[in-house]
């Protein structure tokens, strides 16, 4: 049974990530193309203060795949493929949840925990280490951002999993309403407090560094030896439209991997009066 669950995850999850792809390339694709034209004119104007300064400048690399396979085949592969491992989660989570969350039909279960996956694995974390589009972000950061955003999303799981055990144990004292407001309060504050503990991207030790002590890596307008400034900051329309678009494509994700899965457990857990019960099923919640 497990088995046959987990493979039903596997199969939303990758029905989401080519939904997310197809959505991702059609919005947030032109914002990451507008990201890297801002990038290529400001290594260009960098470049030219730099000669200006006798500084050396170095010339950059040649890009081993070409936009177009970027944007095409590596993007949709890897979307899909992490759709899959989000609906593996997916599954096991269900699983997990199956009978120990009240008596909720098995449709009613997966759209809850899915709500949950988003919420745990994507909003919170994104809240504190909201994604970034190429030009934002430096590159003697990557491993502290990576880190960082690994405990955002390990402490949020930690914490809706502790969350969800707390209101099971309250429900019989305080009824099940009461319950679950004292557990998502005990979740909020606690995340709060990681959230205030762990460090913005622009106060990394490189960012302060090299750039000063700023809220985010976004970057400021370059300037001149005279303080002129000679090449914009980041464009924030484009960095508010990647951000939307990446939350929404997260969102479809989720939501599929929970629509889709929804049925196929109802039609392996509740069978009809017509279908055989499946050897070894669990039984099933009612309504």
């Amino acid at each position: 049974m497990e088995k046959r669950i987990i493979l039903r995850g596997l199969l939303a999850g990758a029905v989401a990530g080519l939904l997310s792809f197809v959505f991702a390339r059609i919005f947030a694709e032109p914002q990451i193309n507008q990201a890297i034209d801002y990038e290529s004119g400001r290594d260009a104007a960098q470049e030219l203060l730099d000669k200006a300064a006798g500084l050396p400048v170095e010339a950059a690399g040649p890009d081993l795949f070409s936009r177009t396979v970027q944007a095409n085949v590596g993007i949709g592969t890897g979307m899909i493929l992490f759709g899959a491992a989000m609906g593996a989660l997916f599954a096991v989570a269900y699983l997990l949840c199956l009978g120990r969350v009240g008596r909720l039909r098995a449709r009613s279960l997966s759209l809850l925990v899915a709500g949950g996956g988003f919420a745990g694995f994507y909003l919170v974390p994104f809240l504190k280490y909201p994604a970034n589009p190429p030009a934002i972000g430096h590159p003697d950061t990557i491993k502290e951002r990576g880190s960082l955003y690994l405990v955002m999303v390990l402490c949020s799981i930690v914490f809706l999993v502790a969350a969800v055990w707390l209101g099971q144990r309250l429900q019989a004292r305080f009824g099940n309403w009461n319950a679950t407001l004292l557990a998502a309060g005990a979740y909020a504050v606690a995340i709060g407090i990681v959230m205030a503990l762990l460090p913005s991207l622009g106060q990394l030790a490189d960012n302060v560094h090299t750039f000063g002590n700023h809220p985010t890596e976004t970057p400021l307008p370059l300037e001149n030896s005279q303080g002129a400034i000679v090449y914009p900051g980041f464009p924030a329309d484009v960095l508010f439209s990647f951000r939307l678009y990446s939350v929404a494509a997260q969102l479809i994700m989720w939501s599929t991997i929970g629509l889709v899965f929804a049925p196929m457990a109802q039609r392996l857990l509740q069978p009809t009066a017509k279908s055989p019960v499946p050897a070894g099923s669990p039984d099933p919640v009612a309504a």
